[in-house]
């Protein structure tokens, strides 16, 4: 008599490998993912059966899901479209970046290195919201007498704002079914877990699904959740990729090492523009808004200085004046060498090409050093001209006219193109007292519109060159 075959156990989780950096899954671990090609990304990841037409956990026993319905195909002529109301968080440059305000059911992740001031941006937001806006913030990495004492220093209102020491993602859920609060912070979120899963908190399995569990209430409660995250050595948010994926927008929190200021910069935002920036400075009662950004960029020294060219850059929506710096000396080395710190150290190797090919200036027998000033990152093609200002002025040790601005694309037939909103980008130098500018011809304004600024429009990097000498 034959035995029939066993049935297999159900429920029974299976242990899969998921990539850090692209979220593909593999069946077994190999030192290189098949999916984007990186090598030792690979982490376990415990898979966990879905029942059908059953609730999770956290659905169960928090009680905030309610009743769905059956999802159908409809047209999308035919779809309301209701405009997103937006909440001021009462910082004006995180509603800057975060795109004019926080969104109802949003969720921000906010990324930076340790120490950078992500918690204390956060409390100062939440505080300032939780009078009139109820906030829950979730601590896993202090307990409430730190956050407290923090807040106490900043001098923070605390009316409304509610904190818990909790990690576990099924008692956050309970304990915000019963407050409903309009607004949640955790930080971090690789410090949560969730008890359907065995792997340990900060593992990529828990990342994920804690993160998955906290998207979908603010989705289906309308409630705004700010996750705070950890960096690797890389600058990448620590986790698998797939984190970023699943929230409505990212922010970047960057700054210098001892420096005080700090920047705010979107990657992504479902809401808003990316790329925008946000400047604050770090002072005894927290952060402050930096008002004014271009002056903090620029060196504000009373003596023009070889190698120094001010360009006019575009974040978001908010021109920057920012002072690009270079340094050309003979080197020793017989491949000369070519750094650039807050640009794209191949384009500096580009342009230089084009000096040399279309401006017969050579500097292939010297080291070339850029920089740009203050610790921002540009990385518009409109920095191609300063750039190559401030490598000849640096070559020849003679600074540029005083009060001196330019931008424009450099091409590799030595074409100077136009960059977008070139009136605006003259508005802002001229409103900070430049007098001369050296621009694409096709960024040149109609003649009286810019009074007091010397326009000196340009279409090739020889005419250019040959205005600064």
């Amino acid at each position: 008599m034959t035995r029939p075959a066993a049935a297999p156990k159900a429920g029974r989780p299976r242990t899969a490998y998921v990539c850090t950096e692209c979220g593909a899954d593999h069946n077994k671990w190999q030192g290189q993912c098949a999916g984007c090609g990186a090598w030792n990304t690979l982490a376990e990841f415990v898979v966990e059966p879905a029942t059908k037409g059953a609730a999770g956990p956290a659905t169960r026993r928090a009680g905030w899901a309610g009743k769905a319905e059956a999802p159908k195909i409809t047209a999308l002529k035919e779809v309301r479209h209701i405009e997103d109301a937006r909440v001021s968080t009462g910082i004006g440059e995180l509603d800057r970046v975060l795109g004019g305000g926080l969104v109802e059911g949003a969720v921000v992740l906010v990324g930076g290195d340790p120490g950078i001031g992500k918690s204390t941006l956060l409390l100062q937001a939440v505080a300032k919201m939780s009078a009139t806006f109820p906030a829950l913030y979730v601590t896993g990495e202090e307990s409430l007498g730190q956050v407290a004492g923090r807040a106490a220093r900043l001098d923070l209102p605390l009316d409304g704002l509610q904190g818990l020491a909790e990690t576990g993602v099924e008692t956050i859920l309970q304990h915000a079914a019963g407050m409903r609060p309009k607004l949640i912070v955790a930080d971090s979120v690789q410090t949560l877990w969730t008890e359907t899963l065995t792997a340990a908190p900060g593992s990529v399995s828990q990342v994920r699904e804690s993160a998955a569990r906290l998207v979908r209430y603010a989705k289906e409660t309308g409630t705004a959740v700010f996750l705070v995250g950890h960096v690797t050595k890389e600058g990448g948010i620590a986790g698998p990729r797939v984190l970023e994926h699943m929230v409505d927008a990212v922010l970047y929190f960057e700054g210098e090492s001892g420096s005080r200021f700090r920047v705010l910069r979107a990657f992504k935002n479902r809401f808003g523009a990316v790329n925008e920036l946000g400047v604050f400075a770090m002072g005894d009662k927290g952060l402050k808004e930096v008002p004014n950004p271009s002056a903090i960029f620029l060196s504000g020294g009373s003596t023009r200085q070889p190698g120094s060219c001010v360009m006019v850059t575009r974040e978001g929506t908010r021109p920057l004046l920012v002072e690009v710096q270079a340094l050309v000396d003979s080197s020793p080395l017989s491949n000369p060498r070519r750094v650039a710190v807050g640009l794209e150290g191949n384009r500096l190797a580009m342009l230089l090409a084009v000096l040399h090919r279309h401006g017969g200036i050579a500097v292939g027998d010297q080291d070339v050093f850029v920089n740009v000033v203050g610790g921002i990152r540009v990385q518009e093609t409109a920095a191609d001209l300063p750039v190559l200002l401030a490598v000849l002025s640096s070559l020849q040790d003679r600074p540029l006219a005083e009060k001196t601005i330019a931008f424009g694309e450099v091409g590799l037939s030595g074409e100077i193109r136009p960059v977008p909103n070139g009136e605006e980008r003259l508005r802002e130098a001229a409103t900070h007292g430049f007098k001369r500018a050296i621009v694409p011809k096709a960024n040149a304004p109609k003649a009286g519109t810019l009074k007091g600024l010397d326009v000196i429009a340009v279409e090739r990097l020889a005419d250019a060159l040959e205005a600064c000498i």
